[in-house]
């Protein structure tokens, strides 16, 4: 599987709120950083990811564009909230050599 569609793999798993999935595509030493946290390793991402999960009814990630570079994909997305208006975001997200993902950058715009 390239970078692009583990990529996809992880924004359909994180949709779908699935908090073992994630597990599965994340690095044990894994680090996310966006405009309110900056948290790592793995069990504390997921600890985020499920507080995020469990304060929202519906999370819907709709990419838009993904650009691949090294071990780096940078990603345009819209995340609809409840089935609310967008917010337009970039991810970068780092992947290391077994192709989990270890590093995820999250920027508004």
């Amino acid at each position: 599987m390239n970078l692009k569609e583990l990529t996809l793999k992880y924004f359909n798993t994180f949709s779908n709120k699935d908090a073992d999935g994630l597990k599965e595509l994340f690095s044990k030493d894994i680090t996310l950083r966006d405009w309110d946290l900056n948290v790592g390793p793995v069990a504390y991402v997921l600890h985020e990811n499920k507080k995020m999960f469990e304060m929202f009814d519906t999370i819907n990630i709709v990419p838009i564009n993904i650009a691949e570079t090294g071990n780096l994909t940078v990603s345009e997305i819209e995340i609809f909230i409840n089935n609310d208006d967008a917010l337009r975001v970039v991810d970068v997200i780092e992947f290391n050599s077994d192709g989990k993902i270890c590093a995820i950058r999250a920027y508004k715009g």
